[in-house]
């Protein structure tokens, strides 16, 4: 069986997620090919398309989100994704038995929720977000009416988690602020979908954005528990490697396997983008012996294909700025292509006035 290096999957990853170099694709078909994008910051999956497609201006996607095109809702790890409709409807059913795990699993909700009839509870959400589309803190507000002797807060997460909702907008829209108002996915998008799926055609769409990967890489991704019986059905439709660790990898047939030697361009990546969260092992994407604790989740720059350093945005005054703080000694070249790139995002995040990128010392 091949053996793939380290670098190999770093060049696999980068090509697959569209960072080798900026692709033309509009925004919808980028935003699929990656199988979405992570939003819990609601200006990272503008970032993530600068980063990855040519020409990309943010009033595509802002446009989308509006037209009801692309929508916000939590899916893979219980987090928040922006996907388009079509994939909503695709990704959710296949993920309805891991959110109820999730619930009662992973949170003290469900625990607070023991003996309550949790088809009742849904329903009567799905019925209060359909009347009036609303926040959390309102749908608590609500449903504390009907059973006051429950946890409110408890309850309005079993809905969240029970029940496929979508953020409606201005929220995640370019340059808008408002806090995150739900309704029920079917009613936003005009159109039904099955209680459950098989997440069999997920987990292929994830080998193709982030593959060859383990069957823990799988899980990581999609938190499913039940991640090696899938990739186990699906062993006949895939081809198998080793990493250098001697691990099994799994791969869509034809998935992009670039020469370990191709070049990798500068690139800013948002909060949480998912370059760095879809495997167990980071260590394709993080430089080596890089101490991973409290990097996880920050917006990166990666440098030859791997995380170099991380970044924030920020205002001194009038003046706007990248601040980069490097993770490793950089060379003169690096801090020159950072600082190009750089300039490029600043005029996305501030364009109305002169930025500056700034490196402060290791």
């Amino acid at each position: 069986m091949e053996v793939l290096t380290r670098r190999q999957l770093n060049r696999a990853l980068l090509e697959r997620q569209l960072l080798l170099h900026r692709w033309h694709l509009s925004a919808s078909d980028a935003v699929e090919r990656l199988v979405g994008l992570q939003a819990q910051v609601p200006s990272s999956p503008y970032i993530a398309l600068w980063s990855r497609v040519e020409g990309f201006q943010t009033d595509e996607l802002s446009a989308m989100v509006r037209d009801r095109k692309a929508v916000r809702m939590t899916l893979m790890r219980a987090t928040l994704h922006l996907v388009t409709g079509r994939d909503a409807l695709a990704l959710r059913p296949a993920l309805g038995s891991f959110l109820w795990n999730a619930l009662h699993v992973a949170t003290p909700f469900g625990r607070n929720l023991v003996g309550m009839d949790l088809g009742e509870l849904a329903a009567t959400g799905r019925k209060l977000l359909d009347e009036r589309p609303m926040p959390l803190a309102q749908l608590r507000s609500a449903l504390a009416e009907r059973w006051p002797e429950r946890d409110p807060i408890s309850m309005a997460y079993g809905v969240a988690f029970l029940v496929p909702l979508v953020q409606i907008p201005p929220r995640g829209m370019w340059g808008a602020s408002n806090r995150a108002t739900l309704t029920p996915l079917e009613s936003w998008l005009g159109q039904s979908l099955p209680a459950e799926a098989p997440p069999d055609e997920m987990l292929m769409r994830y080998l193709a954005a982030f593959g060859p990967s383990t069957v823990a890489d799988v899980r990581a991704w999609s938190g499913l528990r039940g991640a090696k019986e899938v990739v186990e059905r699906l062993r006949p439709q895939l081809r198998t490697f080793r990493d250098e660790r001697g691990r099994e990898l799994f791969d869509v047939v034809g998935g992009s396997l670039p020469d370990p030697d191709t070049r990798a361009p500068v690139r800013f990546l948002p909060d949480y983008d998912n370059v760095l969260l879809g495997h167990e092992d980071r260590g394709r994407i993080f430089e080596g012996g890089a101490n991973l604790a409290g990097l996880i989740g920050q917006p990166a720059v990666l440098v030859d294909g791997f995380v170099a350093a991380t970044w924030r945005f920020k205002r001194e005054g009038d003046e706007p700025r990248l601040v980069v703080h490097p993770l490793r000694t950089l060379n003169g070249d690096e801090e020159a292509l950072i600082g190009e790139e750089g300039a490029g995002l600043l005029g996305v995040l501030a364009p109305s006035a002169p930025g500056a990128v700034r490196f402060r010392p290791r």
